[in-house]
């Protein structure tokens, strides 16, 4: 685990629990087809992920939890470990990947029908629970999959055996890549804490919990350039519970909140744990 100098604890958690995943440049016969709503400038690169890579990185810290390095006001350091769980996702697509998954799925077993918070395409925006948007299909895109999570923390499993499951019934989860998808594809991810190492420490907010939101479409990745180009798929928003003391940015936690805020009233999205991540008497 790495400290660096001028970083804070909410630098590292973010730092911490980013997936970096390879980045792809798109052929230059491919950029012409997309669609210009979504890419409006005329680019003679487009970069993106695939998600069956963007899903890999979350395989270890579901088993183990991803570690962050953690400074305590009074000098102490430690690493608390925290589990990723799947809190919620959107994705939408275009018509000729929708056509194209279709006919993978028709081709094969389907597998069961999904639950009552999991909605499959029906080649137009859902107006189901949670969501009553009602943009135009060029712009939002034809819905593919959404999954908003009521379980308690409890119940649920981790992100990637939720992903494992839902992948069973939507392949496009891990054939899709970030370039089919339109700007308003996006997920949350709710981080629980679960132990940290020494196990003797008693520090104040250790217990938060974090709630980050992480958009899914190519319109809004930066590529960075490392040994190999490789694209950071950072929070762009965040809710926290349990939070007390100044262990955390909490200037920047407001901002991040407030962006997260924005991005569901614009989407007329009703996030069950970004609800209850903020109407407890512990959320910032």
């Amino acid at each position: 685990m790495t400290f660096f100098e001028n970083e804070s604890n909410l630098d590292r958690f973010i730092r911490c629990t980013t997936p970096i995943v390879p980045a792809y440049s798109l052929p230059k016969t491919q950029i012409k087809n997309l669609n210009r709503l979504w890419y409006p400038l005329e680019s003679k690169t487009v970069e993106y992920f695939r998600l069956s890579d963007f899903w890999d990185c979350y395989d270890e810290w579901s088993a183990y939890g991803a570690g962050v390095p953690i400074l305590s006001e009074t000098g102490e350091t430690l690493v608390q470990y925290y589990v990723p769980y799947l809190s919620a996702i959107q994705i939408f697509t275009s018509h000729s990947a929708l056509n194209a998954l279709r006919e993978e799925t028709e081709s094969g077993d389907s597998g069961s029908e999904s639950c009552s918070d999991e909605w499959r395409w029906e080649g137009c925006s859902s107006s189901e629970e949670g969501f009553d948007h009602q943009e135009p299909l060029d712009r939002l895109g034809y819905s593919y999959l959404q999954y908003f999570e009521r379980c308690t923390p409890y119940s649920r499993v981790p992100l990637m055996d939720k992903i494992r499951g839902l992948g069973e019934r939507h392949a496009g989860l891990r054939s899709l890549r970030s370039v089919d998808l339109s700007p308003a594809s996006w997920m949350a991810v709710a981080w629980y804490p679960i132990y940290h190492i020494p196990m003797n420490r008693s520090i104040k907010d250790l217990s938060t919990c974090f709630l980050t939101y992480h958009t899914l479409s190519s319109s809004f990745q930066d590529v960075q350039k490392e040994e190999k180009e490789r694209i950071s798929v950072g929070a762009f928003g965040m809710a926290t519970y349990k939070t007390q003391g100044r262990l955390w940015d909490n200037d920047r936690l407001l901002c991040l909140l407030s962006v997260a805020d924005s991005w569901l009233k614009q989407l007329r999205v009703h996030h069950h744990d970004f609800t209850y991540f903020t109407t407890t008497p512990y959320y910032l």
